[in-house]
């Protein structure tokens, strides 16, 4: 049915004239030959990017470098590489020994990966069938029949929850180690995987591929020299890019990818296995410490047969007298059966210490700015939050914040990078449910904050509005986590105000100093198109209004049609 084309047409995607092709692995990119260059390093990935500097107050708050004397969690592998492939294209093209079919509970046609049955026949469904079906994480093999791959791997990945996160980020990295493991069993050594989740099942798209990669990786780490290719499959280009980006990561191919890889790899990257590890749940059980049980002064074989009846009358009361005695007590040391805090106690610890430094003096609420008390979260927490709040963000129809026009994207600043548009007077908290507000910011700011990015804040008129305290503020960076923290450029904040400035200082003071050092004051809109070009902005008609009457309309213009602010001739 299938027959071979050549590499041109293989990785261009050209079928031959009966619509079937065969594609062979020496016509794949190889990870570790492919000319793919890493995002990590934000090279001129977007035309627009321009080479032109303008003088920035922000220039000496360069990117974070260096690796701090870390190890590499990932370190180069080139053997390991060598065994990687990376295509754009459906499995059942690939000439393997194996590839994997995402499916359901039931096995059944309707929910398999796309394209899947109609290529390799009315066979696959009819042996699926007599399967029995297959549980969530587990893997089950079949023939390929009309594939030109010798067996199809079936696999049944996770729902999603945030609920659940964890569990369904185990349960995911197990699809792909059975379907190795099962690789291996039945003797095979190539294998094509596309990505395993569903729309249906609402796995994040970026979450779900970390977890594949280094599981994949963890796995070869051990049985490297039974395997001999794990082709990575893409059908978007959104996956497509998502790989790419997170490879070097795992799979770095040389000591800058690795150095670079040591700063961007998430705080939890699993155990040994790439399975999340969930302390809290581990049983915290020391051994049993040995110890030397003295005997009785007296035996029951020592007394006289007479007394039997008597002994065996005094066992319950001897066994008290044990219980009672310091013998008893330094035989049930300490260290026998303990166990760590419960996780409900030292939460409840922990939020009686916060509850107790809220309850004293607390300057930043005595200031007015609200209650900014509690303890900082690792980053393995906010990794974990970040996800949950995208997730959910991705779930909910939030198009009535979105009507309010609090926050939208821009275009892109003097140096290329993409501009987030804030207006602080839009900002009605009266009328605004302050948790949905964090869901719509999660979700707009999540393909922002993977690369270089810049935040104009319109402060005009703003003052009239309540604006939210500086704990709400420290929540929301908290859940966007340190992606955002690293990758911002300056927040460039135009009219500000003697109480917003003073807000700024405390937000240095008590929140987070990196972050809000990047504030640049702006006080005419004239001088913050020489950060962001005047074309790349949507302002509203106020902000115009509002710059003439703070700056007394001395030498400017606006143009009623577009807008534009010039000098008076």
């Amino acid at each position: 049915m299938y027959r071979p084309v050549a590499t041109a047409a293989a990785t261009g995607g050209v079928p031959t004239d009966n619509g079937d092709y065969v594609v062979t692995l020496d016509q794949v990119p190889r990870w570790n030959d492919a000319e793919i260059r890493s995002s990590l390093e934000y090279e001129n990935e977007d035309p627009s990017f321009s080479k032109s500097f303008l003088s920035d107050p922000l220039t000496s708050h360069g990117e974070e470098s260096g690796t701090n004397g870390l190890a590499s969690r990932f370190p180069v592998d080139h053997e390991i590489n060598s065994k990687i492939y990376l295509w754009r294209g459906q499995p059942w093209n690939l000439e393997v020994d194996a590839v994997v079919n995402s499916t359901n509970e039931n096995m059944d046609e309707v929910h398999s990966s796309q394209g899947l049955h109609a290529a390799a026949g009315p066979g696959l469904a009819e042996e699926c069938a007599t399967l029995g079906g297959c549980r969530t994480g587990m893997a089950k093999v079949t023939n390929a029949y009309d594939l030109p791959a010798r067996r199809v791997i079936h696999t049944v990945g996770p729902k999603y929850a945030v609920k659940y996160h964890s569990a369904a980020e185990n349960a995911l990295s197990h699809c792909y180690r059975s379907c190795l493991e099962l690789l291996i069993e039945n003797g095979l050594r190539s294998i094509a995987m596309g990505c395993i989740y569903t729309e249906a099942k609402n796995y994040p798209r970026e979450p779900a591929a970390h977890v594949a990669i280094r599981t994949v990786r963890r796995l070869l780490e051990k049985q490297k020299d039974k395997i001999t290719a794990v082709v990575f499959c893409t059908s978007t280009s959104s996956d497509t890019e998502i790989y790419k980006r997170l490879l070097p990561l795992y799979l770095p191919r040389d000591k800058h990818e690795e150095a670079v890889a040591i700063s961007k790899l998430p705080a939890d990257v699993g155990d040994e296995n790439g399975e999340t590890i969930n302390h809290e749940r581990k049983i915290r059980i020391k051994p049993l410490p040995k110890k030397v049980i003295p005997k009785p002064s007296q035996s029951p074989a020592e007394v006289p047969a007479s007394d039997v009846g008597l002994v065996q009358r005094s066992v319950p009361v001897q066994i008290l007298e044990y219980r009672n005695s310091s013998y008893l007590d330094t035989y049930l040391d300490p260290a026998f059966m303990s166990l760590m805090k419960d996780p409900d106690q030292r939460r409840q610890e922990q939020w009686e210490k916060t509850a107790q430094a809220q309850g004293g003096w607390n300057c930043a609420k005595m200031l007015g700015f609200g209650d900014i008390g509690g303890p900082p979260l690792s980053a393995a927490e906010e990794y974990s939050l970040h996800s949950r709040y995208l997730a959910k963000a991705n779930s909910l129809n939030l198009s009535e914040i979105a009507e309010m026009k609090i926050l939208y994207r821009g275009g892109v600043d003097s140096e290329g990078r993409p501009v987030m548009v804030v207006v602080g007077a839009h900002f009605l908290l009266r009328c605004l449910e302050l948790e949905r507000f964090i869901l719509y910011v999660v979700k707009e700011f999540e393909p922002l904050i993977q690369k270089p990015y810049t935040i104009v804040y319109f402060h005009s008129a703003a003052s009239l509005q309540v604006q939210p305290d500086l704990g709400w503020m420290r929540r929301l960076q908290q859940i966007l986590g340190r992606k955002h923290q690293r990758n911002l450029h300056a927040i460039y904040v135009l009219h500000p105000t003697f109480h917003l400035k003073t807000a700024i200082f405390a937000l240095q003071m008590f929140v987070d100093k990196v972050v809000w050092k990047k504030v640049v004051y702006v006080d005419r809109l004239l001088q913050l198109f020489k950060y962001v070009p005047r074309e790349q902005l949507t302002i509203p008609d106020f902000v115009f209004q509002h710059d003439i009457e703070v700056n007394g309309g001395k030498g400017l213009i606006v143009d009623p049609r577009t807008k534009y602010i010039y000098h008076r001739p």
